[in-house]
């Protein structure tokens, strides 16, 4: 279930919770009754939505920034997060660093860091993707060797 999803169903429950006290159900809620969203979500790394998103965003940046070669992404590996930053009061976008090794066209594999900002989609809704492919920052964006995104 999305993200988008897990929160429509706490906005319905805490919607539904004052109504269903005033007829008579008098059952407690609690906070941890309504948790819908954990931590424990490692897995978003490689969810098909974000590598999708990647592999149409360098498809873009290879056809649009001169002097890199004509290449695509052809497959994923050893996919993981090495790590989260949860939103808090001091930051409130959690973040997630993840790292993979990326198969191109070309035969060669490399390196590629990404960050996932929950909540910063296009008008706030859904997440954003930052990527860096080591070797493909010609801007140096991302710094040397992708640094800003490890």
């Amino acid at each position: 279930m999305t993200r988008f999803a897990h929160s429509a169903l706490a906005a319905l429950i805490s919607l539904l919770t004052p109504l269903g006290t005033s007829l008579g159900f008098n059952q407690a809620a609690h906070a941890a009754d309504l948790s819908v969203y954990t931590e424990d979500d490692g897995s978003v790394c490689g969810e098909s939505w974000v590598l999708s998103k990647i592999t149409d965003r360098f498809t873009y940046q290879v056809h649009h920034v001169p002097h890199l070669p004509d290449v695509a992404i052809t497959d994923f590996h050893n996919i993981h997060q090495h790590r989260y930053l949860p939103a808090s009061d001091e930051w409130p976008i959690g973040r997630r660093y993840c790292g993979a090794t990326v198969s191109l066209s070309d035969g060669r594999d490399r390196t590629i860091w990404y960050l996932i900002e929950e909540g910063q989609g296009f008008a706030s809704i859904g997440d954003n993707v930052e990527f860096c492919v080591s070797g493909f920052d010609r801007w140096m964006v991302y710094n040397g060797r992708c640094r800003v995104l490890r």
